[in-house]
């Protein structure tokens, strides 16, 4: 298959034709001007620019604007009709195709999505991961136990869209849903088994995944993130739940739930006859004795339903324990065998997660996607678990918190990272705030912790520079941890997303200081590339 310059682009090849008719009567939409039998449809889109020869243009309200002022481009591009609601109709107006007209469109854009190219996740199986943290490193871990079976898989989450080998990058957590059923219709053309995919709470508070059947849906945890768009914890939770609930058209036939902190117990609990998982206590997955580390490396036996067995992770953290647990599991409800699907884990890394960057120093550098108040905290005691391990070397942390996003746990992510021996707060994605007022309030709460207990405090706004002043601080046996962005490639301010790449400004200040290369023996193991 030729390369996509998105996820977004992906389609099948052989589109399916439904009648416009067939359009009107499963949406309950009202036309502007009668329906002719003749017209037909073979895809669906929201974005005008995206729209193609033969598309219904979904002109859908929006935060800032209304899709239907963008008619006119998407019907000179090849749309066939619009479908929109009283006030899209009425700001197109006269136009050469057919209006659908329909209350709320978003609520049956994904059935919509899903009829039109025909059902195509009735034919993959489906594996959701939600929660606050992991559920990049789980779809990686599932993908690769399904895929150890011998299925052919697709992935769709933060980093990236794959069809089997190939790989794009990925513009939102879970795509819309005209876009995610187009993905889905196209990896069942080219011999898709299964499908791993993030299930963000925005997707299922805003319909994205709607028209999806999950076979599987895995719980990870829930943390503090997204209270900009949620108006309190129940809110984030429940936009979770909709993956679990029963009585959810997105529910999935099987759920696997981590019970490691509250919310998995609670939701666990209010599930019938939920697969559980759990690091620390009594569950249908469980760990059985001790977890050991060697380097970064993790080893633990996993206790299930029909026995025990081993697993190796390259991932150090309790918490890749957890996700590694989970994603044995999950494995084993998509019907894999686990014995199968654990050996698989232990030749993952995934990009940007604890992924180490390695130039001959003599300490280990890490750069991580951690960016909630408890991934920074999971990410920094996983760090001190390494220094305590290896008997030497204090610990520095580069973060900061993204602009135009919730704003309380700027404070908290100060407060998890002081506990290092250093902390420099940057920019991360100041976007279009002013960054000052970003770093003032990590900063502030890193001030928060007592004096005892917290290390030394910097300021830098510039992040390259940040980051070269942490290197610059690090002896023989230290950490560096350069955390919040893990593997983007761009940074955006005011608008401007400039290139940046964590993994390669971190390389780059290595590479300046002319490290003699005597590599301590841990940071040697630890290396990847």
């Amino acid at each position: 298959m030729p390369a996509q310059s998105s996820p977004h682009a992906l389609r099948p090849t052989t589109p399916l034709s439904t009648s416009l008719q067939a359009v009107a009567d499963l949406t309950g939409a009202t036309s502007v001007a009668p329906v002719s039998a003749e017209v037909t449809v073979t895809g669906i889109e929201q974005r005008s620019n995206a729209v193609r020869a033969g598309d219904l243009f979904a002109a859908l309200p929006g935060a800032n604007s209304h899709g239907a002022r963008f008619a006119a481009d998407a019907i000179a591009n090849g749309a066939v009709a619009v479908f929109t609601d009283a006030a899209g109709a009425e700001l197109i107006g006269d136009v050469a195709v057919p209006v659908l007209v329909r209350e709320q469109p978003r609520a049956v854009l994904g059935e919509l999505s899903a009829e039109i190219y025909g059902h195509p996740s009735d034919r993959l199986r489906i594996v959701g991961i939600t929660g606050t943290s992991g559920k990049t490193t789980t779809s990686y871990l599932v993908e690769a136990g399904l895929a150890a079976a011998g299925l052919s898989t697709g992935l769709i989450g933060t980093i990236e869209t794959r069809i089997g080998g190939q790989r794009v990058p990925s513009a939102l957590t879970t795509p819309e849903a005209p876009q995610l059923h187009a993905m889905f219709a196209a990896m069942v053309e080219q011999g898709v088994d299964a499908v791993v995919m993030e299930v963000s709470s925005h997707a299922l508070a805003l319909g994205r995944v709607d028209g999806v059947r999950f076979a599987v849906g895995a719980f990870t945890n829930l943390s503090q993130d997204h209270l900009d768009f949620h108006k309190d914890f129940e809110d984030y939770f429940a936009a979770k739940r909709r993956l679990f609930d029963a009585d959810s058209p997105v529910a999935a036939r099987t759920a696997v739930i981590c019970v490691d902190d509250e919310w998995g117990t609670r939701l666990a609990g209010d599930l019938v006859e939920p697969v559980t998982v759990s690091t620390t206590g009594a569950a249908t997955w469980q760990v059985s004795g001790d977890i050991k580390t060697t380097g970064g490396e993790q080893e633990f036996t996993a206790a299930g339903p029909d026995g025990e067995l081993a697993v190796r992770l390259r991932l150090p953290g309790r918490y890749n324990v957890a996700n590694a647990l989970l994603a044995v599991a999950t494995c084993a409800a998509a019907g894999v065998d686990p014995g199968i699907a654990a050996p698989a884990l232990a030749g993952v890394d995934v990009p940007g997660r604890m992924q180490r960057v390695e130039r001959g120093q003599d300490f280990l550098a890490v750069v991580d996607y951690a960016h909630k108040p408890a991934a920074i905290e999971s990410v920094v005691t996983t760090l001190r678990g390494h220094l305590v391990e290896a008997g030497t070397g204090r610990l520095a942390v580069v973060l900061g918190a993204g602009g135009d996003r919730d704003v309380a746990k700027r404070p908290l992510m100060g407060a998890a990272a002081a506990r290092a021996d250093l902390v420099i707060v940057t920019d991360d994605n100041p976007r279009t705030e002013d960054p000052a007022a970003i770093r003032s309030a990590v900063v502030a709460g890193a001030h928060e912790l007592p004096a005892t207990e917290r290390g030394e405090i910097r300021e830098i706004g510039d992040r390259a520079a940040a980051i070269a002043a942490a290197i610059a601080w690090a002896r023989a046996g230290d950490v560096v941890l350069v955390a919040g962005k893990g593997h983007e490639a761009g940074q955006e301010i005011k608008g401007v997303k400039h290139p940046f790449d964590d993994r390669e400004v971190v390389a780059a200040a290595l590479d300046a200081l002319r490290i003699r290369h005597s590599p301590h023996t841990d940071s040697e193991d630890l290396t990847v590339s």
